[in-house]
């Protein structure tokens, strides 16, 4: 896999780079709720406008179905791009047609343009080999280079991620290559004890991953909405929580399995219970009560791990050499509902080892709650692409870039 500093040494001055990005940024009434992915791609975009590029920034943007649809224009993630850049950043209305050749048939070296998002196009995501080349085809035509570096993409098989660059020359960004090295550090040679953190709503998205830890990891700790199907698994009640009853028997293989290669599973003790799910957009204090993880009541449901079992995860995270955590241990985005996630996080902040936070709503909490992104080892941009990495499946985005 080539590098951009490959790119740069051989000289990009007046060349037209081809840049793909995740600006698929959370939106609240058209107003940028984290800026995160975009603050991500701007070493690269950055580096290429500064050594002369002509820069075309392309990124998708939530799931519009193959059409233009004003609620997903990446508009506000260009202006923000301008903002974080200080330079004016041009937009183009559309992704291959006019608009787009003009933004870019109008860049000097050293300026940037976005094009509108790529999702708008069928040709982007579709599953016919034929139609996405030919979308690929037509995004090769504003371009002389690609620049592969939206990680939370690349385990998509689409037309920006894994067509394009076969029809240009090809390099990894900064932010794919350290995203790449960082979950090295993870399934190669990796310093122990290695404790992985697991939480989020279904226990469906993380079993496969599951699968492959409990080979690698040391110590599993399981928490938010996955965590009921773990105690259903052990005989327990759990109301009204979130379930998946069709996992439990896989649940229990994977518990067996753990025990037999002395891999620590770790469950909550206690959790904050409550009759209903919180209001996310008012956020007005709940009634909510703490009980022991064995005695949820039938008519109440699980909605964060509870302050023992805060306690007992800070703990088994306190020595560990590295840390993987994907996904929160509550409803995080209500106040009653967010100390497990805060509590798993400041043990990573207090951790002496190799932190990674995974991406998704794990990354998001970490900026909702305040935390410091500088005091973990790295913040992962790609919750989904990371996860598939340490399934240990091939991501087309990544050997899309490979020669």
């Amino acid at each position: 896999m080539k590098t951009i500093d490959e790119l740069l040494t051989a000289g990009v001055d007046g060349k037209r780079v081809f840049v793909r990005a995740d600006l698929n940024v959370p939106l609240a009434d058209g107003v940028i709720t984290d800026d995160g992915r975009i603050r991500a791609v701007l070493p690269t975009v950055k580096a290429l406008a500064d050594a002369g590029a002509k820069v075309i920034v392309a990124s998708h943007l939530g799931r519009p179905k193959g059409a233009p649809d004003p609620a997903f224009s990446l508009l506000p993630a260009a202006e923000r791009l301008g903002e974080l850049l200080g330079a004016p950043v041009a937009f183009a209305q559309d992704t291959v047609g006019p608009a787009a050749h003009d933004a870019v048939d109008g860049l000097q070296p050293g300026q940037v343009a976005v094009i509108e998002n790529l999702r708008f196009n069928p040709g982007e995501t579709s599953k016919d080999d034929t139609e996405r080349g030919e979308f690929a085809d037509r995004l090769a035509a504003l371009a002389d280079v690609y620049v592969g570096d939206g990680f939370g993409a690349v385990h998509r098989k689409h037309a920006s991620v894994y067509d394009l660059p076969a029809r240009l020359p090809h390099y990894a960004g900064y932010l794919i290559a350290t995203e790449v090295g960082v979950l090295k550090k993870l399934t190669e040679d990796v310093k122990r004890p290695y404790v992985v953190a697991l939480g989020g709503a279904k226990v469906s998205d993380k079993l496969a991953v599951i699968d492959q830890l409990l080979g690698k990891a040391d110590r599993l700790l399981i928490g938010g909405g996955m965590a009921y199907t773990f105690l259903k698994a052990k005989g327990y009640e759990v109301g009204i929580s979130l379930l998946q009853e069709d996992q439990v028997p896989v649940v229990i293989e994977y518990m067996e399995r753990a025990e037999k290669q002395g891999v620590e599973l770790v469950l909550p003790v206690d959790v904050v219970v409550s009759r209903e799910f919180p209001d996310l957009k008012a956020k007005a204090p709940t009634e909510h009560s703490v009980v022991d993880a064995d005695k949820i009541p039938a008519d109440q449901e699980g909605l964060d791990i509870g302050p023992k079992t805060r306690e007992l995860y800070a703990a088994k995270l306190a020595d560990a050499a590295t840390v993987f955590w994907n996904g929160p241990m509550g409803v995080f985005e209500h106040p009653d509902y967010a100390e497990g996630t805060k509590a798993v996080a400041q043990a990573l902040v207090e951790s002496k080892g190799f932190t990674v936070v995974g991406g998704g709503d794990s990354a998001a909490a970490v900026r909702t709650l305040g935390f410091d992104e500088k005091a973990f080892g790295h913040i992962s941009t790609g919750g989904g692409a990371s996860l598939e990495y340490l399934e240990g499946k091939t991501l087309p985005g990544l050997a899309a870039l490979e020669d």
